[in-house]
Parts: C-alpha cells; sequence; structure tokens
C-alpha cells in the first residue's frame, strides 16, 4: 500500500509538471483536510464537493496520526473510475482514549484533478469522541504548504 501511495504520489507531481504550461489544461492539486476539535476524535465523516464541477478526485491518502493507520473509508470504485465530483470519507479507531488526536489533526490529503476554477464545499457530518459522544469541532482544507487557505475561497 505505501508503495502504492509513492507511485501515486509521483504520478501527480509527474502529471503537475506535465501540464504546468498549459493554463487551459488540468492542474492536480494535493488538498489537505484538517479537523480542530477540543476532545479525543474517536470518529470522523465529513464530505467534500465542488459547486464549479472543476474537481475529480484521483487519490486519497491518511492524514498520518497513528490513531488512523490506513487511509479512511470512501467510494473507491467512483474514484477508480474518475467520475467523483464528490466524496465523503469517514474513520474510527478503536485506540485508548489518549492514544486519540485532541486540537489539530490532518484527517486526509485528497488528490485532486481540477479543470476550471472549484468553489469547495467542505462539510464535518460528525466528529465523536471515545464514549460516542457528538464533538462540537470544526472542519477545514488547505494545500499542505498553504497555511492560508485562500486560494480556493
Amino acid at each position: 500500500m505505501k508503495r502504492l501511495l509513492q507511485l501515486l504520489a509521483f504520478l501527480v507531481l509527474f502529471a503537475d509538471l506535465a501540464c504546468a504550461d498549459s493554463a487551459d489544461g488540468p492542474r492536480f492539486v494535493p488538498l489537505a483536510i484538517h479537523l480542530d476539535s477540543p476532545a479525543a476524535v474517536a470518529a470522523w465523516q465529513f464530505e467534500l464537493r465542488d459547486r464549479n464541477g472543476a474537481m475529480k478526485v484521483v487519490g486519497v491518502e491518511n492524514g498520518g496520526h497513528p490513531a488512523y493507520p490506513r487511509a479512511p473509508y470512501y467510494d473507491r470504485e467512483a474514484v477508480a473510475r474518475g467520475d467523483a465530483e464528490r466524496i465523503v470519507l469517514a474513520d474510527y479507531s478503536l485506540a485508548e482514549e489518549g492514544r486519540l488526536p485532541i486540537g489539530r489533526v490532518r484527517l486526509a490529503t485528497l488528490h485532486l484533478m481540477l479543470e476550471g476554477e472549484p468553489d469547495f464545499e467542505l462539510r464535518l457530518i460528525t466528529a465523536t469522541s471515545w464514549e460516542g459522544e457528538v464533538i462540537d469541532a470544526s472542519i477545514s482544507f488547505a494545500e499542505p504548504d498553504d497555511k492560508s487557505q485562500e486560494r480556493f475561497r
């Protein structure tokens, strides 16, 4: 799985470089999804859509926290077919409460192909504690090196 993610990252980078000279062609962008939570998060679910129809999801990877070691759950067949213009992701952890993330945590990185300017809508469906209680958390997105999150707004 790790080698597959490395290959995907290489292909995304190569495609991004190949399309750099073409302003009209598609471009490939990684988009990091972050959750800010005042309590330990045992499970979460969110939806990302593009109101302009410029986005296609081409890959998904985990956020890197040890409580969520695998890629989150999503419709892999839709991504493989290339018709994931909207995506719902979810994951859970059975780790002890002390090993769950608190504060700001990257949930996932989505690899997107953009044709045109997207108008993203990111919605947190739920975040729950170890006891199964709903947490009042917030969700945001950014390119991994972009702290401002202004590129797509």
